[in-house]
């Protein structure tokens, strides 16, 4: 079984409850200290701003009367679990493919505790420009997306090392 932590991707799980607890925990800070849709500037194009979202990605599917919940909590379960099977593949030599990994297995469970809790995603991060907005995000989205970056640059990594 200790193998399994030292010789396999799972040695990073570490990472995935790290972003879980900050996920978490922020969120947690934004539920007691800020009131829902009140924004308070932090830079000149970036705001914490307390939103609810019922959908996915973007707010994808957030007005579909409910179902899109259970239906994101499940396919956030499953795709944790398949990757998380990915991730015991992974060899000892491999670091960025288990870091990503890590972070989007610690990103989409953060999301889905939320949805099984609250119904909803908790948002508070608003990056601005003028009257354009990027749709609110967090803790959790933002491992997410590092975690995809950090797998495209592996990709790209090891097709240049294949190509050598």
């Amino acid at each position: 079984m200790l193998k399994l932590f030292t010789q396999t991707g799972w040695r990073f799980l570490w990472l995935t409850l790290l972003v879980f607890i900050a996920d978490q925990y922020t969120k947690t800070l934004v539920l007691e200290n800020i009131e829902h849709y009140q924004a308070i500037q932090i830079l000149p194009f970036f705001n914490l701003t307390h939103v609810y979202n019922y959908g996915a990605a973007f707010s994808f599917l957030s007005d579909a009367g409910g179902w899109q919940r259970w239906f994101f909590t499940i396919i956030a379960f499953g795709v944790s679990a398949m990757v998380l099977w990915w991730l015991k593949q992974t060899s000892k030599e491999q670091i960025l493919m288990p870091m990503a990994f890590s972070l989007i297995i610690g990103g989409a469970i953060g999301n889905a505790v939320d949805r099984l809790i609250h119904g909803y995603v908790i948002d508070f991060l608003v990056l601005y420009y003028q009257d354009w907005y990027w749709p609110a995000f967090n803790v959790a989205d933002s491992a997410i997306c590092i975690g995809a970056a950090l797998l495209i640059i592996d990709m790209i990594k090891n097709k240049e090392e294949n190509h050598d």
